[in-house]
């Protein structure tokens, strides 16, 4: 794993992006296709913005796949991860195969019939963040660091209900869905390479968490340390909490 840190979220950003596109055109060119796995939330938005104007990426020979979603809200709610998807990637840079996950259908079948799709080839990136709560996509702790499946169906726990009501996602957390679809962290382990974006100071506690503790699922994203091609994308705000020896450990600050 390799620890980068930046100065603020917009560089972050533009030089997650790069890698991230780097890693696309490769995966074409060596099998003439991509299959990338893509996360959503107000951390992203910079990163997908900035990979969407990047030229010279043949986009209809990606496939992509969904990390997460909420089960019971609809596409037309804000909050949708879909709708995320469609109208910041999808739409933008006209991507023809994707898989979403329906959380408004049987969370049952949505995870049978885009399991199977997403376990049919090697996924050769995953676009990833780290939650306020430690989680990653929506395996909150304790997380089941065991299962091979690809995707689960979740309990989300309080910190992560406060989440999303304080990125203005939803007015409070009784609105918000207790249940949701997530990608499974065995899945996402399996992918070849693992961009993580992680921007803005709330995620500090997070990232002191989950770099600086043991491996354990009770910070899930620390499982992304025995990754061998995950790269860890910081602000200096998101890093502010790493003791300098850990940061040095992890990574030189870019």
């Amino acid at each position: 794993m390799i620890v980068r840190v930046f100065e603020d979220k917009f560089s972050l950003s533009k030089a997650a992006a790069e890698q991230a596109s780097a890693a696309v055109r490769g995966a074409i060119r060596d099998r003439g296709c991509a299959r990338i796995v893509v996360a959503t939330g107000t951390s992203q938005m910079d990163f997908l913005d900035a990979l969407t104007n990047t030229e010279n990426i043949d986009w209809q020979r990606v496939e992509m796949f969904h990390l997460d979603e909420y089960v019971g809200l609809p596409i037309t709610h804000p909050a949708s991860f879909r709708k995320y998807l469609l109208e910041r990637l999808i739409h933008k840079a006209e991507i023809a195969k994707y898989h979403l996950l329906d959380g408004d259908s049987d969370p049952v079948e949505v995870v049978r019939r885009v399991g199977n799709a997403l376990r049919s080839a090697p996924v050769d990136v995953a676009f990833v963040g780290i939650g306020e709560n430690g989680h990653l996509a929506f395996n909150d702790p304790p997380a089941d660091f065991q299962t091979e499946e690809p995707y689960l169906i979740v309990e989300l726990d309080e910190a992560c209900l406060r989440q999303q009501v304080g990125e203005g996602w939803f007015a409070s957390i009784s609105e918000v869905p207790r249940r949701a679809i997530s990608m499974s962290v065995r899945q996402i382990l399996k992918a070849k390479e693992i961009i993580c974006v992680v921007p803005d100071a709330r995620k500090a506690p997070a990232v002191k968490l989950c770099f600086e503790g043991e491996v354990n699922p009770m910070a899930p994203a620390s499982i992304l340390r025995t990754h061998p091609a995950a790269t860890i994308y910081l602000d200096r705000d998101s890093a502010s909490l790493l003791s300098p020896g850990a940061l040095m450990g992890l990574a030189a600050p870019a």
